[in-house]
């Protein structure tokens, strides 16, 4: 019986600390996410996304091969014009039981002088050795309106 309580206590831990993790990881998530967005109001879309960005990133274009790498990034959009118009928000985070990856869901806006475009996005985020998040994967796709929340 002693036995079997202790093996109870032990299992209660063991799932208890996965879960702790779990949504302890979806919120460093959502921060670094909306981190990502206030900071490309500051220095521009593109930038705050290489900033953001692992090494071996993939970045799907509409049309196009996807960019492969975070340098080929900065070589394509070195000519992009400076947005510091889009912002966004996740409104969906997850992470693995693990801690070390998930993703983010979310919707952006994007004010132009004339013109607002909205998005929805999904980002792929994985941990760093040394405790930041960086996304591996993001893509988005333009939608009529931003749903009512």
């Amino acid at each position: 019986m002693k036995n079997l309580f202790f093996l109870i206590l032990l299992l209660y831990t063991c799932g208890r600390t996965s879960i702790d993790r779990n949504a302890q990881a979806a919120q460093e998530i959502k921060s670094a996410d909306i981190a990502m967005s206030q900071l490309a109001t500051e220095i521009g879309f593109y930038k705050a996304l290489l900033t953001y960005a692992e090494d071996s990133v993939i970045l799907p274009i509409k049309g196009e091969l996807p960019l492969i790498g975070k340098s080929a990034a900065a070589l394509q959009w070195a000519v992009k014009p400076i947005i510091t118009g889009l912002t966004w928000e996740p409104v969906k985070v997850e992470a693995s039981a693990s801690g070390d990856m998930g993703y983010s869901f979310g919707f952006a806006t994007n004010k132009q002088q004339d013109t607002i475009i909205y998005t929805n996005y999904c980002t792929i985020w994985r941990k760093q050795k040394n405790g930041a998040w960086k996304f591996v994967y993001d893509a988005g796709n333009t939608v009529p309106s931003l749903p009512i929340r």
